[in-house]
């Protein structure tokens, strides 16, 4: 199974992923334009407490560091690239979606910030510079690395760990935009046009709508 049907199957809820279910709360997956002024304008209508508190974490300072967002980039670029049915994490912009998820579920900052100062120590080791730096080639190697847990060494399961909370906030952010929604092929309820049990069904079984019945439907052209 390839990465991209192996996420949407996380995403969808067919594989029980804690870090998924966890991201989503009242306040995963926010909607906002800025303004003219600057301030972030909601279109979505939610209740007073969570529209204060999404300002609040808006208004923080940027918890990673630009380093740290090309990344954060990078990697999930790399989880879910841009193909023939969506573009990429990136393009969905997963990674303003991990930096604003950090902040309002502060128990993933440590360990983002601590796995991604694993990732530039793991390749400053091998080579020789910071894992932002490294070649396409020489990203994939280490990510080969840490992305199977099966396989992956014992030295490297702070990474295994990293790449798991990774991977989970990258479907998640992924899978919960629009870019995401429509590569899963999800089109939400969509109201029916129902002109009744269909004629031959109900002379079989010797039914008949009354002339009142006929008069007070709504009848709909069919095409």
């Amino acid at each position: 199974m390839d990465r991209r049907k192996s996420l949407k199957l996380l995403a969808t809820g067919a594989i029980a992923i804690p870090a998924v279910i966890d991201s989503c709360t009242p306040h995963d997956k926010k909607t906002a334009d800025t303004a003219a002024s600057g301030e972030p304008t909601f279109n979505l209508d939610r209740n007073p407490a969570e529209l204060k508190r999404e300002k609040e974490l808006l208004a923080q300072p940027k918890f990673f560091t630009a380093e740290e967002m090309t990344t954060i980039t990078i990697l999930g670029d790399i989880i879910i690239p841009k193909d023939a049915v969506s573009g990429s994490a990136s393009d969905a912009k997963v990674p303003d979606f991990i930096e604003f998820i950090v902040k309002d579920m502060p128990k993933h900052q440590i360990p983002m910030k601590g796995g991604l100062r694993w990732l530039d120590m793991q390749c400053l080791n091998r080579y020789e510079k910071a894992f932002k730096d490294c070649t396409p080639q020489q990203q994939i190697e280490i990510v080969d690395m840490i992305a199977y847990p099966q396989k992956a060494k014992s030295e490297m399961s702070q990474g295994v760990e990293f790449f798991k909370l990774m991977r989970n906030l990258t479907a998640t952010g992924f899978y919960t935009s629009e870019m995401g929604v429509k590569d899963i092929g999800y089109a939400g309820n969509s109201p029916t046009q129902w002109n009744g049990v269909p004629t031959d069904i109900l002379q079989q079984y010797n039914k008949a709508y009354t002339e009142k019945e006929l008069k007070e439907c709504v009848s709909f052209d069919v095409k």
